[in-house]
């Protein structure tokens, strides 16, 4: 997994959480067409497009668009090749752009995603495909998000957050005062000279990665279930996510990284176990309540104690 155990704080706090990336840290990661999260993507932008690619009137993509081509490039010459004007070549899906033209002998179903987007689209969509990662622009100069490549949101809709201020974006968010105390101040730091990153997590009923509110309806927890149960059928949702700078612009691309795991296959030691029981008890009720985890908490409580308490032994 791409998630940083080491960032399972206690007490539990909505924040910022921001990190300096080390030199040589890689930001994306390259998709395979049999990962679940190209899977997922792709199924997004052929029949959701309209809610994963988004720009807000009057706002030119094609900076961030050149840079986050430069950076992947640079950083994956094996996945993606890009000649600097207007031919990208995703290695791993067999499928080009020339111009915004989609050439290739790669699966068939990339070909005639790529075919079905408007013109202007179909860059955006080879990188979403070629990387696991979603993309936004972050503008610094205003704090607003112009521009948004999700195909997989955690539980919240891009449609509802393009063109809004980060505080705005961050509105629903259980316990957000110092997420919002700090929105303006976090849109000019990670538009600076500067990398950074920052994890979350959750505990989740639902495998899937893409969880648009449209689009996912998971079933609720089981009532009934014993705490081995419910865990059993619990995930471990988690979220790497980094700024790729772009000073010249005022700007920067945010990456977001999704995965899931079973519950059970995510916590590896007991240190991990004590870390998210402690975390997770140190959670405010809106918090939980914002999360779905009211009803479920002290279950998933007793079976973290007895994970962590086994895995001592």
């Amino acid at each position: 997994m791409a998630f940083d155990f080491s960032s399972v704080s206690t007490p539990f706090r909505m924040q910022p959480g921001l990190r300096r990336l080390a030199p040589n840290a890689a930001q994306l990661t390259p998709s395979q067409p049999g990962d679940r999260a190209f899977r997922e993507k792709l199924a997004v932008l052929r029949t959701h497009a309209n809610q994963a690619l988004l720009c807000a009137p009057g706002f030119d993509a094609s900076p961030a668009l050149r840079a986050l081509s430069a950076h992947a490039a640079a950083e994956h010459p094996e996945a993606l090749a890009w000649d600097g004007d207007a031919l990208w070549h995703a290695r791993h899906l067999g499928w080009s752009l020339h111009g915004d033209e989609p050439r290739g002998g790669g699966p068939a179903e990339i070909g005639a995603g790529l075919h079905a987007l408007p013109g202007t689209w179909r860059v955006a969509a080879l990188l979403a495909l070629a990387f696991t990662e979603d993309f936004a622009v972050i503008d610094g100069k205003t704090g607003r998000i112009p521009w948004l490549a999700v195909c997989l949101p955690s539980h919240w809709a891009p449609e509802d957050k393009i063109g809004r201020h980060f505080a705005q974006v961050h509105a629903p968010v259980a316990d957000n005062q110092t997420l919002i105390a700090a929105s303006d101040h976090l849109a000019k730091l990670v538009t600076g000279d500067t990398r950074w990153e920052r994890f979350v997590w959750t505990i989740a009923r639902d495998l899937r990665l893409d969880q648009h509110p449209k689009r996912a309806s998971a079933p609720p927890w089981s009532a009934l279930a014993n705490a081995d149960a419910l865990a059993a059928a619990a995930f471990f949702r988690t979220e790497r996510q980094t700024f790729i700078p772009i000073p010249a612009h005022g700007q920067a691309i945010f990456t977001i990284h999704v995965e899931t795991q079973p519950l059970a296959q995510a916590i590896a030691s007991p240190e991990q176990a004590h870390a998210l029981h402690e975390a997770l008890a140190s959670m405010s009720q809106s918090v939980l309540a914002y999360r779905g985890l009211t009803d479920v908490r002290d279950r998933l409580l007793l079976w973290l104690r007895r994970r962590a308490d086994a895995h001592a032994a």
